[in-house]
């Protein structure tokens, strides 16, 4: 396996600002919009980490031993998910075939294990609160020329990253020609 390589902070103003373009994707053609996202979260992948943390910290000094809870909890529930799929073949099948659902599983069992801690709006604010953000902002920003080399770059080999390799695990693998 090649070495994993930290992707680089993206300027706040390719991020957000001025040269950012957000248009609202066409729901109707999913397979578009989810190779939007896909690529968005390989591309801003340090901008997203970040974000999600300045979120958890403001989560967390608000209510510090909930947050720790749910995110054991979050933590549990994917390693349980990843070990499973990778070695059961059946469920290993399903998490390629069937990859939305895969997510769905993994934030269902965080929010299990939270419910029956009884950090369940910790849980909603400190995890998934960041993520809806992400994916929102995944899913408005139009990708540029730099964002389309930059993931040819990664689909290659050239370099692997920690996003690339969480949605590895989660049976998102991209395809050469998006």
């Amino acid at each position: 396996m090649a070495e994993i390589e930290i992707a680089p902070l993206r300027s706040l103003d390719d991020y957000l600002l001025e040269s950012a373009r957000f248009q609202v994707p066409n729901v109707r053609n999913v397979e578009r919009w989810v190779n939007r996202v896909l690529n968005n979260l390989l591309y801003y992948q340090t901008n997203y980490m970040l974000t999600a943390c300045i979120i958890f910290i403001i989560i967390g000094i608000l209510n510090p031993a909930q947050m720790a809870i749910g995110i054991i909890a979050t933590v549990i529930a994917f390693g349980i998910f990843v070990y499973a799929t990778e070695n059961k073949y059946e469920l290993r099948r399903m998490k390629r075939s069937h990859p939305a659902m895969s997510l769905v599983v993994v934030l269902t069992l965080g929010y299990i294990f939270v419910y029956i801690v009884g950090s369940v709006l910790v849980f909603l604010l400190g995890i998934a609160l960041p993520l809806a953000v992400i994916l929102i902002h995944a899913s408005l920003r139009m990708r540029n020329v730099r964002n389309k080399i930059s993931n040819r770059i990664e689909f290659v080999g050239v370099k692997r990253t920690p996003m690339g390799l969480l949605l590895e695990l989660l049976g998102q693998e991209q395809e050469a020609g998006s």
